[in-house]
């Protein structure tokens, strides 16, 4: 299937990381890995930062690279995450999956899928994406990529994802109603 990458995405409001993130579908999904305990905005401009520090995005790159040299890559200030040794060895294991599933190519966790629920069920299965980051990529591949399978929109969320944010404003609104959704659902547990 062939996909046409947007020119950038609005979740960090630095041109260069919307563009990486948009061109290189690694450094999306590592964006995604780290969109926990950190703004959005953090998250996915940790991906530009880290090919600075590590000169590279190659997926057998970070795979293979020593353990301890990733973690102080991710531990040089500023740091890339608020917890930088769980998620260099997240973003590894991410990376090593790329390679060993996916002949190195991060794109092909989508290009290759069957249809809708075989991409989520790909999605699922990389090292930090939980449900609800699976749903936000779901929506990002279809509203902002152009991914177009049969059963994808039985498997797309109907809340406000990161697909939404279409600019640096869209983004603003979309963390407003990520926390009221986030709310919402924490009431409904608890009630």
């Amino acid at each position: 299937m062939a996909i046409a990458a947007p020119e950038r995405l609005y979740f960090t409001g630095d041109d260069e990381a919307d563009a990486l993130i948009a061109q290189d579908p690694l450094a999306l999904l590592i964006g995604f890995a780290l969109d926990q305990q950190v703004s959005v905005e953090k998250a996915f401009s940790s991906p530009l930062e880290l090919k600075r520090r590590l000169g590279s995005l190659d997926p057998e790159t970070i795979a293979r690279a020593d353990p301890g040299t990733l973690e102080e890559i991710f531990r040089r200030k500023p740091a890339l995450h608020r917890y930088p040794g769980s998620m260099a060895q997240r973003v590894q294991d991410l990376a090593a999956t790329i390679v060993e599933d996916y002949g190195g190519r991060a794109e092909r966790v989508w290009t290759d899928a069957a249809d809708g629920a075989d991409l989520k069920r790909r999605l699922a299965g990389l090292p930090g994406l939980g449900d609800m980051k699976v749903r936000s990529m779901l929506a990002v591949l279809a509203k902002r990529f152009g991914v177009r399978l049969e059963g994808l929109e039985d498997v797309l969320p109907t809340h406000p994802t990161l697909g939404d944010v279409d600019s640096n404003e869209s983004r603003q609104r979309y963390q407003e109603a990520k926390r009221a959704y986030k709310a919402r659902m924490k009431a409904q547990q608890s009630g």
